[in-house]
């Protein structure tokens, strides 16, 4: 599944190509993706004008001049393809902007989403409503963390990936970024030190910086909207890599966590 980085590195690559655009023609090939498309979706988006492009959680935003906003979710295979030479069977949504660029919506497996909503509700809206701070933004500091994990004997991995508490971290970045910090997945939340919690805010936004910048992981069939791969899964430390060395000279190993695979080193994870 496309994570954070990968869905920052699709907005970012769309917002080149849709930012300030009128949308001169939407069409929509199939009735539904994992839900059914919204039904006014053509209507409200033809002759809208793009205002801005922003990410939440693992979602996209693409804002028009009409205060809605069109939210998108690449789901398992979803992405974006610019100026496709043919669209294929896959392509469900397709977007012409005034200016003549043509965006598909491509989703083989369908279990991407795409809503659109009052601009204005944004923040109320069922998805986003109750989430935590994005770990990219100012709100997400050792201290919240702190006071979130007060008491709490789940391990603090579970934790990381409850959207409740911080928005939109997945098992690949959590994994990294403990590893970075050198704190146990399994460790009871409520037992992680302030000090060890400052180590991990910085290695959360490092391990989202360094991956956002190498067009993120590569993942099945995610490609960016230029249709290149992202290659920072050549700099994963940990993930994928049970057995391997880890740099502080023990062996990456593996457990199931909450139904995911957790990679983490036992010698400088404690």
């Amino acid at each position: 599944m496309p994570e954070l980085p990968e869905v920052e590195t699709t907005v970012r690559g769309l917002a080149r190509q849709l930012l300030g655009e009128r949308l001169a023609r939407v069409v929509v090939n199939r009735p539904d993706l994992r839900r059914p498309f919204p039904p006014d979706l053509v209507q409200a988006l033809t002759g809208a004008t793009v205002t801005g492009l922003s990410r939440r959680a693992k979602y996209g935003l693409i804002a028009t001049d009409r205060e809605r906003t069109m939210v998108f979710h690449l789901g398992m295979s979803g992405r974006w393809r610019i100026e496709p030479e043919t669209l294929g069977k896959h392509d469900h949504l397709v977007i012409e902007t005034g200016s003549g660029r043509v965006l598909a919506l491509n989703d083989a497996r369908r279990f991407g989403s795409v809503d659109l909503v009052a601009t204005k509700d944004l923040e109320v809206w069922g998805p986003f409503a109750g989430m935590g701070p994005e770990p990219l933004g100012e709100m997400l500091t050792p201290a919240y963390l702190h006071r979130a994990f007060t008491d709490r004997i789940a391990p603090i991995k579970q934790l990381l990936l409850d959207q409740r508490i911080v928005a939109g971290l997945g098992n690949i970045y959590v994994c990294e970024a403990l590893h970075r910090a050198h704190i146990r997945p399994d460790k009871a939340a409520g037992a992680v030190s302030l000090p060890a919690l400052k180590r991990l805010v910085p290695a959360i936004r490092d391990v989202l910086g360094e991956s956002i910048a190498a067009g993120g992981s590569t993942i099945r069939d995610y490609a960016q909207p230029s249709g290149e791969l992202g290659y920072f899964a050549a700099s994963w430390r940990v993930y994928g890599r049970e057995g391997d060395a880890c740099e502080c000279g023990g062996l990456v190993a593996r457990f199931a966590q909450g139904g995911r695979s957790t990679f983490w080193c036992p010698k400088c994870q404690k």
